[in-house]
């Protein structure tokens, strides 16, 4: 067993552990007094820039999962750790974080005294791991996402030129995930046959070319399809309920019409186990007839449940969330960005969709930190350069260094995922940099791998912060280097700059350059646009 796993479990027996329970109709408030320099982590993934969090923060778990994964957790790096299986909002105010508005039950204590004691008491009691991983190619290779180039004309001919250039221009085959508008239309999935004349055999190529195929899902369904409303309505309630005067469920006749980036449309209940059989039946078909082999399950946002909407059983726009996201569990190729709940699951969670600017690229490392601290460590940081189509149209208004600091972000985290053709936008110089940063990640993959498998059976980080694995030493606020495993430090670039500062734990680190560095200082390293700098921790 690894130093890693003996850690994370060791925590859980030799620590003594404090819980206090309060129900959530008992108090208005639970005020938890913080100790010296005690500072707070939280489950809000697009928060993770902020952690940990500055005196005056609040926020509210409730139907604001701001379009990305959401855990309604804190922890602290004082052993601190807060749980509820329902929402809640909370503030830190006067030196004290302050619990309000629960829906359910508050659990609280302290499990030890550090970061990774309060996590490691945490994911084992309220997200246990399933020992169970995502497809290992989601790991193995990087993976295809072909919005930026097809965006909404996706086609069989250009699918197949986007695979074949993957290949030609030396990178591996591995996931390709096929985006929206390959289908007839939102809730009505099949391949389009304009678009896509033989989608049997764009498969098959697909296949023998070493791709395995993810489409895109949504649970919505186009108001305006007569076949797609007749086949639903037959079922009552497959759709949420427009809210009527004094009318509930059971009396009400039309569907709600829920504004989306794609306009409005109805939206599937899954409180009606119905509902939830019809649409995954449309998934096993395309698994069946066509030989999909996942799918990437967009679009469970909690601000798309309104409460004006009725369902079959009330629920919670969090609990309509987490009812979507568990129909990924079927599927071991998967991918959400919105989810409520469900760490330790083998689900893969991408970030919500980043901007092709600095500013964005600075977030990465922090929100991703905050998947592991959630428990999502089966995780994506979004695509490669951003998933702004527009950023890419004109090829003289996007920044080629930003597109190869993305990608050396990406390429020591758990997953890499490209979408913007490299060889369509970058000159010799960055595309040669962008293949370096892959094969600094196939040197690393078997590491990833065995990470994912120990994450898979015991729920611990693949990559993590500097103060998860060294507490005490002022690593709180380092939001720009990572760790992968305990002993990898990783520090990217994250800024249109050619040189950076890398501070280490104490210890003796050998660098990438080959020479060896002592902890517990900093030092300022250079970073030609080809180099990812990673360093490892050497044994005593």
């Amino acid at each position: 067993m690894s130093k890693t796993l003996l850690t994370f479990f060791g925590a859980l027996v030799i620590l003594t552990i404090t819980v206090f329970e309060t129900r959530a109709q008992d108090l208005a408030e639970i005020r938890i007094k913080l100790q010296p320099g005690e500072k707070l982590w939280s489950g809000a993934i697009k928060e993770g820039h902020k952690m940990p969090f500055a005196e005056g923060y609040n926020f509210d778990f409730y139907a604001n999962n701001q379009y990305n994964q959401i855990q309604p957790l804190i922890i602290s790096n004082q052993g601190l750790w807060v749980w509820s299986e329902e929402p809640y909002a909370f503030k830190i105010l006067n030196n004290e974080l302050i619990i309000s508005k629960a829906f359910g039950e508050i659990k609280q204590g302290r499990a030890g005294s550090t970061l990774a004691s309060a996590r490691s008491y945490a994911s084992v009691s309220f997200f246990p791991a399933s020992g169970k991983m995502p497809d290992e190619l989601l790991f193995s290779q990087p993976q295809y996402n072909t919005w930026i180039e097809l965006t909404y004309n996706h086609n069989q001919a250009d699918i197949l030129k986007y695979a074949r250039a993957i290949l030609d221009n030396g990178f591996a085959p591995g996931v390709l995930m096929i985006d929206d508008t390959w289908q007839e239309d939102y809730g009505l999935w099949r391949f389009h046959p304009g678009r896509f004349p033989d989608p049997k055999k764009m498969m098959n190529e697909l296949h023998k070319m070493g791709f395995k195929v993810m489409l895109w899902m949504c649970p919505f369904v186009s108001a305006d399809q007569a076949v797609i409303v007749r086949e639903i309505m037959k079922g009552k309630g497959f759709l949420l309920q427009k809210e009527t005067p004094s009318a509930s469920w059971q009396q009400a006749k039309h569907p709600a019409m829920i504004p989306w980036w794609n306009g409005y449309s109805a939206l599937l209940d899954f409180t009606n186990p119905a509902a939830e059989k019809w649409f995954v039946s449309q998934l096993d078909y395309l698994v069946n007839e066509y030989g999909v082999d996942g799918f990437k399950l967009d679009a469970g946002d909690m601000d798309f449940y309104p409460e004006t909407a009725l369902s079959m059983t009330p629920a919670s726009p969090n609990r309509h969330s987490e009812l979507y996201a568990r129909i990924g569990l079927r599927y071991p190729l998967n991918e959400y960005r919105a989810c409520w709940k469900l760490a330790g699951q083998p689900l893969v969670q991408r970030l919500h969709d980043k901007n092709h600017n600095w500013e964005d690229v600075q977030k990465l490392i922090p929100h991703m930190i905050t998947e592991s601290l959630a428990g999502y460590t089966f995780s994506c940081p979004d695509m490669i350069g951003g998933g702004d189509y527009t950023s890419f149209l004109d090829l003289k208004s996007f920044d080629q260094d930003l597109v190869v600091r993305s990608a050396q972000i990406h390429a020591l985290m758990p997953m890499m995922q490209f979408s913007v053709a490299p060889w369509r936008i970058l000159d010799k110089e960055h595309m040669d940099a962008i293949k370096e940063a892959v094969k600094i990640r196939e040197k690393f993959t078997p590491r990833i791998m065995e990470l994912a498998h120990e994450s898979a059976k015991s729920g611990a980080p693949i990559i993590c912060s500097l103060d998860f694995y060294f507490p005490g030493q002022g690593f709180e606020g380092v939001n720009n280097q990572f760790m992968l495993g305990e002993t990898i430090l990783v520090a990217p670039i994250d800024k249109k700059e050619a040189s950076r500062t890398v501070v280490l734990p104490k210890g003796k680190w050998m660098g990438d350059d080959g020479k060896t560095y002592k902890g517990g200082t900093s030092y300022t390293i250079t970073l030609p646009i080809n180099r990812l700098p990673y360093l490892i921790l050497q044994k005593k």
